[in-house]
């Protein structure tokens, strides 16, 4: 009982993790410590991406899920909850290439914006 509710935990944890990693340029608009957490977080959620890395978050919550007596998984967290639902046929490496590069992209735009804004300001 106990390794499912850590397992659950981790899980919600591990999404907001990627949120934060996401989004988390656009937060620095507003608030500027942000920045400071985030752009290590992005980083790090890039180098995963880019290098097909699995992140340890992920074998950790599958021990506690077969602790629990449940099935556990094979691949990563985005492999097993976020592209079954926004790619339905499963990871490729140049799905995976793309999503980091996006990333990429997306926090390169945020930062962008944000440091072109502190020099105005």
């Amino acid at each position: 009982m106990l390794s499912r509710l850590a397992a659950d935990v981790l899980v919600l944890l591990h999404l907001a993790f990627i949120v934060f990693v996401i989004a988390g340029g656009f937060l620095a608009w507003r608030w500027r410590w942000v920045a400071w957490a985030h752009i290590p977080c992005a980083l790090w959620g890039a180098a995963i991406e880019l290098m097909g890395w699995v992140c340890p978050l992920t074998p950790l919550e599958v021990a506690l899920r077969r602790q629990a007596g449940q099935a556990g998984y094979e691949g990563g967290f985005i492999e097993h909850y976020i592209l079954p639902i926004v790619y339905p046929g499963g990871l490729t490496p140049a799905i995976q290439i793309v999503l980091g590069l996006l990333l990429v992209g997306l926090n390169a735009f945020a930062y962008a914006i944000y440091f072109r804004t502190r020099r105005r300001g």
